[in-house]
């Protein structure tokens, strides 16, 4: 009996993402920023139609099967890959699409353990277009972009079922990840734009014998991410504001009225001295203190850098944030 299963990343660029110099590249119009994907990937069609859009950079599709044999693997193998995505560069009032430089996938071979098997690749890439910069390795000058990957691992069971883990990413651009069923499933939650413009490239990849962790984190809820448009859309531009890591946004028993949405990095919510949960990008926080009072019921710490978009509360409808207040009377943030 064969079984197959999957797992989908997807990499694209958010507008707070970059810093820097490189940002007037893309404040000017040469290239742009991308829309924010989907939340569910129904299948290969739909996904090539986002690759024709430009909705994403490149795409790390591990797709894999099993040959199951009286209840154990005897075989397995591949039938996924890279696929990257297009690019639209503007010179001079004029416009060109280019598909980035792929870099061969890398596949380890299946590690087949009696009734499973574990499969693991990598896939990357980098920008079609050069990109003159100091680097933090030997030669320390280089023209070509700092390559871009994913490292995805799916392990297919024989009863049918799978789970995917992030081995590794760069720091840069920001990576979604979704299931087998289509859906969107984890985020890395930290992009380091500046890290990753200045060291991703030769050896320091998995090209030559170094990947960098990814720090994943759970997707927020549809009801976060429809306040998160209101914010970042709405008639008044957001404050932006960054927390280097080890710093507390707030700290419980502080007033507070503004409301935080989590653009990039992991914070942790601490209750009483405890450590209660954990939120990355597109998660809002901070609502508790409006709806009780105006004081902070709990402190925001900065498990790596972060940036947060700040909001009034008069900016949000209330009633949205009972709602989301109740996902999060556990967190007390």
């Amino acid at each position: 009996m064969r079984i197959e299963s999957s797992v989908l990343s997807l990499s694209w660029i958010p507008s707070e993402a970059v810093t820097g110099l490189p940002r007037q590249v893309f404040e000017v119009g040469v290239t742009h920023y991308d829309e924010p994907p989907p939340d569910v990937i129904a299948d290969d069609d739909e996904l090539e139609q986002l690759r024709v859009a430009g909705r994403f950079r490149f795409a790390n599709r591990l797709a894999a099967w099993i040959e199951v044999r009286d209840g154990a693997v005897v075989d397995a193998g591949y039938c996924g890959g890279g696929r990257m995505g297009l690019t639209t560069v503007s010179v001079a009032r004029r416009s060109a699409r280019f598909e980035p430089v792929a870099l061969p996938d890398i596949q380890r071979a299946p590690q087949i353990r009696g009734t499973e098997a574990r499969f693991v690749q990598t896939t990357g890439g980098r920008a079609p277009i050069p990109a003159p910069r100091r680097v933090k390795h030997p030669p320390y000058f280089r023209l070509k972009p700092p390559d871009v990957w994913t490292t995805l691992a799916l392990t297919i069971r024989a009863d049918g079922t799978s789970d995917f883990e992030i081995v590794g990413a760069s720091k840069f651009p920001r990576h979604w990840v979704f299931d087998a069923e289509g859906k969107l499933a984890a985020k890395a939650g930290l992009t380091d734009f500046k890290d990753w413009y200045r060291s991703s490239a030769g050896l320091h990849t998995p090209w030559g014998d170094e990947d960098s962790e990814a720090l994943v984190t759970a997707v927020e809820t549809a009801l976060e991410r429809q306040l998160s448009a209101t914010i970042m859309q709405g008639g008044q531009k957001p404050e932006i504001r960054t927390i280097k890591q080890g710093r507390n946004l707030v700290e419980q028993g502080q007033p507070g009225d503004d409301l935080f949405l989590l653009l990039d990095g992991v914070l942790q919510v601490i209750v009483d001295g405890e450590p209660v949960a954990e939120v990355g990008p597109g998660a809002i926080v901070g609502e508790l203190a409006i709806l009780e009072g105006g004081t902070r019921t709990g402190t925001l710490h900065a498990l790596t850098k972060i940036r947060v978009a700040v909001a009034r509360a008069d900016q949000v409808d209330r009633a949205a944030l009972v709602e989301l207040s109740k996902g999060h009377r556990r967190d007390k943030s």
